[in-house]
């Protein structure tokens, strides 16, 4: 999975070099570009941004430098990646979309700044807006590694099979509680059906907290479950 990332401020995404994130990157699994649009700027202080016309505060970021750097990504390629713009006005991510987008092979994250990006490079290049959350940050960065880090878990050899299966909306449902050693702290004790060793019993009692602890927390995705059947 090939992830290349528009944005003003690439040593945001350093982060992205560990953890899961870091051995992916590393063992090949994930492969993640960062381009600096700013390096595709003419003007000669490398601006990027200029007044919206009709007035208003702040700036926009001006459409050449957004082509242009999208142009060098793209100019050898048989088949057009997808591009996502993060943006308040996408559509809501979730579990489900992040495995949709898991199964392509490349995908294009532009990362907005300011005011926003002039919408006639958007027109031309983007593929579907994405939104991380009904809040307003300061840039597209933030969401654009809360993507990459979703989606990078969903393709294949980023992690076993079996932690994607019992993950919380894996199945509609939150996940269960999770112990481990001391089996006593502060008292409390680890529930016994954990230290029986009946494996039946456990993955019933799992499946009990799940569904106590999403009617608790999110009678939304009960009612999600049901309507699916």
């Amino acid at each position: 999975m090939r992830f290349d990332v528009l944005t003003l401020f690439p040593e945001m995404f350093t982060v992205m070099q560990e953890s899961i994130m870091g051995r992916a990157i590393q063992n090949k699994k994930i492969e993640l570009n960062i381009i600096n649009f700013r390096e595709f700027s003419k003007d000669k202080q490398k601006h990027v941004d200029d007044t919206p016309y009709g007035g208003g505060a702040g700036m926009v970021i001006r459409p050449e430098p957004i082509y242009d750097a999208y142009q060098s990504i793209i100019k050898d390629l048989k088949i057009k990646p997808k591009v996502i713009y993060l943006s308040p006005k996408g559509k809501v991510f979730n579990q489900q979309l992040a495995r949709e987008l898991a199964k392509e092979e490349h995908l294009i994250l532009l990362c907005g700044h300011y005011e926003g990006i002039d919408q006639r490079v958007l027109d031309e290049i983007v593929d579907e807006e994405i939104s991380i959350g009904d809040y307003i940050l300061t840039g597209g960065e933030l969401p654009a590694m809360v993507v990459i880090d979703a989606i990078s878990r969903n393709v294949e050899g980023v992690l076993n099979e079996e932690s994607l299966k019992e993950e919380s909306f894996s199945k509609d449902l939150l996940e269960y509680p999770q112990y481990t050693r001391p089996e006593v702290f502060l008292g409390k004790k680890v529930p016994e059906v954990l230290l029986s060793g009946h494996h039946a019993n456990i993955e019933k009692w799992r499946l009990e907290k799940s569904l106590e602890i999403t009617k608790n927390k999110r009678p939304d995705l009960i009612e999600r479950r049901n309507q699916n059947g």
